[in-house]
């Protein structure tokens, strides 16, 4: 059985990305099958490079200020038994002129191949740029050590680290890094800046826990934090890890045709995540902390990129971070891989309260991901222009839709006005201006356009069939579409086939020319994750191997005793199969000896109910500790084996329990029916 805390706890977001389909295609994966750019996609990325002024290198020069030393290795970080973590090197072709040594003061871009988007290009070039920066005086950042940075800001006595990476191999990793170019002064404080795993996860690889329950550092974080961090990826957390595995490029091997990053950074690390628990919350908007010398205002912005997410000001060093709220991309207002849609209206306000508060003196705006932005001016400028894109997104789209438009025919219609289309820092390597729009559609009115021809459609197979056959069957079909491709009508020829391949899945020719019209829509996509999307799904339709190559992040078992037992029992109610349980009733009490609770499990009506039941004086079935009861209920420990371990009176009622709860494929299929 899939253990819950790689199948489902957090693993949207941790895939390995590139990494680890470089090293299983080292390992003697199947030779390369892509295609080359067509004369229609050479084209399409030679109009994006006359659309943008690409000859503005102010990131370039941002993106390498401050440079003290890169990470050492070329960025290669290993776990205790050898594992890769993190590898720079199969990134090379990104940026073969630069020196990683002795980087000039300004870097050169190179030019893009025609298999990438200028565009996106251009971003995966910024964000190759790795290891320890100097952002002002007291504040270093360690970057490309994970898709998100390690912030270290320096007090009096200690340093305080802000959002550990995604794991503790690549947060260690950084944090010596550090260490081998500033004085050696303790850890005295950890900053969660929000609730997603690549802001905490690798928490015990620069803190020891004893240190934390001693009162000796301090973890800060947001209220609510706990509940969104461990709560978001776990209901839906098996579909959310596999589309992930399309959003993150999890299988593509680095080169120009396939991973060239993520948007919002390279890729994601492939270590072990954990998770402390804050021993501080930041409850009140506006409140202020004395850290080590340095005073810290804290701003509060849930429901922003995050349910739980905070910016604050360090008015001694004139310095502000937006948290992940202003980065150089236009962000995710419904992230690909799966989520509840955000607000853009809360994330605009944020940034908008941000500015009023501080864009008059800040003099850095540091951000989560990315390269800062140095002067008063300049911070005013991009808070105001990321707070002006979600603003429109937000109106824009309710415009249109008041106007009577479609999600899909907004998404198609909307595009942003001149002063917000030009800034690159706006432009969609992570999110894009399509999804978003359709997201603040979902966000207000739901999936459901309001034509009744939708409200109950066929199911993807049984339409296929009947649109296949309508066409006059897959041959005709194939026809038509291999001409349309030749034509560069990849969107058309993609959406087609999608039919002929979901009525007859054998059917190879349609799935070989489905992928290489995917494969060009990918080759022209200025968002990673659509690039990534795109040619992950040509992967599939070329039947190449499965998601096995791709080694999942481990997890400490903090993450799991971080989930709530009410959360575990709702997560138990989704993998129970309604079919299976039609009839059967059980009725059970749980005693959980590490928190003091007792649970009622009650089965009826094919629906899984829990509630506590500390007043319930009966002898309970189970006694035992969360980490017991989960595994148990995940096929660790036999029924049998509970009972000799003097957890559980009687195996009876789990050997009927146990069959009911089905276990997740980590590896269905998207492309395919």
């Amino acid at each position: 059985m899939h253990d819950l805390l790689t199948a489902t706890l957090c693993a949207a977001l941790l895939t390995c990305g590139g990494q680890a389909a470089f090293a299983a295609q080292a390992a003697g994966a199947p030779a390369d099958r892509s295609r080359p750019a067509t004369e229609h996609t050479r084209a399409a990325n030679a109009a994006m490079s006359k659309e943008l002024d690409f000859a503005d290198l102010q990131d370039f020069q941002d993106a390498q200020r401050g440079f003290l030393a890169p990470l050492p290795d070329r960025g290669r970080i290993l776990d205790a038994r050898g594992r890769e973590t993190w590898n720079l090197a199969p990134y090379d072709f990104l940026a073969p002129a630069m020196s990683r040594d002795f980087p000039p003061s300004v870097i050169m871009p190179t030019p893009a191949p025609d298999t990438v988007n200028p565009s996106l290009w251009r971003q995966s070039q910024l964000v190759l740029r790795d290891g320890l920066y100097k952002v002002v005086e007291r504040i270093y950042q360690v970057r490309n050590a994970d898709i998100s940075n390690m912030t270290i800001i320096e007090g009096d006595s200690g340093i305080i680290v802000v959002d550990p990476l995604v794991s503790e191999e690549n947060a260690a990793a950084a944090l010596r890094l550090y260490y081998a170019h500033r004085p050696h002064k303790p850890v005295v404080a950890v900053i969660y800046s929000h609730s997603h795993v690549d802001h905490y996860g690798g928490v015990r690889g620069v803190v020891d826990e004893k240190d934390v329950a001693a009162g000796t550092v301090q973890i800060i974080a947001p209220e609510g934090f706990m509940e969104a961090a461990v709560a978001e990826n776990v209901l839906a957390g098996n579909a959310m890890g596999r589309r992930a595995q399309y959003m993150y490029g999890s299988l593509l091997p680095p080169s120009p045709r396939g991973h060239v990053g993520a948007g919002l950074g390279l890729t994601t690390s492939c270590g072990t995540s954990g998770l402390l628990e804050p021993t501080r919350l930041i409850r009140k908007d506006g409140e202020q902390l004395w850290l080590d010398g340095l005073t810290f205002i804290f701003q509060l912005a849930p429901n922003t990129e995050a349910p739980a997410e905070m910016h604050w000001y360090i008015p001694e060093l004139k310095a502000l971070t937006a948290a992940e709220n202003c980065t150089h991309t236009m962000h995710n207002l419904y992230t690909l891989r799966g989520a509840k849609a955000r607000d853009p209206l809360c994330w605009s306000r944020a940034l908008d309260e941000s500015l009023q508060r501080w864009g008059g003196e800040a003099e850095v705006l540091y951000s989560m991901h990315h390269w800062p932005v140095w002067g008063v001016e300049r911070v005013r400028a991009e808070l105001g222009l990321m707070r002006d894109l979600y603003r429109y997104l937000n109106d824009q789209t309710l415009h249109l839709a008041n106007k009577g438009q479609t999600m899909l025919e907004i998404a198609e219609n909307l595009r942003l006005p001149p002063g917000l289309r030009r800034a690159f820092s706006l432009r969609g390597y992570y999110g894009s201006l399509n999804h978003n729009a359709k997201a603040v559609y979902n966000y207000y009115l739901g999936w459901f356009d309001g034509n009744p021809a939708h409200l109950h459609m066929l199911t993807p197979v049984e339409s296929a069939r009947k649109y296949v056959e309508y066409m006059g069957g897959a041959e005709a079909v194939l026809q038509r579409a291999r001409k349309d491709y030749a034509a560069g009508q990849y969107r058309w020829v993609a959406q087609v086939l999608d039919h002929v391949i979901f009525a007859d899945p054998g059917n190879t020719a349609a799935r070989e020319l489905a992928a290489d019209a995917l494969e060009q829509l990918g080759y022209q996509a200025e968002s990673g994750p659509w690039r990534n999307f795109y040619l992950s799904g040509a992967r599939d339709l070329r039947g190449l191997p499965p998601a096995v190559s791709a080694r999942a992040a481990t997890h400490s078992s903090t993450q799991a005793l971080s989930m709530p037992a009410a959360l575990y029992f709702d997560y138990l109610g989704v993998r129970l199969d309604g079919m299976r349980a039609q009839g059967k009733e059980l009725d059970l009490r749980i005693s959980l000896t590490d928190t003091q609770e007792v649970w009622h499990l009650q089965l009826g009506n094919s629906v899984l109910t829990a509630h506590r039941a500390d007043r319930d004086r009966r002898a309970p079935l189970l006694t035992c500790t969360r980490l017991q009861m989960m595994a148990l209920f995940e096929g660790r420990m036999t029924p049998e084996q509970a009972v000799q371990q003097g957890l559980l009176k009687d195996a009876a009622p789990f050997r009927e329990l146990l069959p009911l709860l089905d276990s997740f494929r980590p590896d269905f299929p998207l492309v395919l029916p």
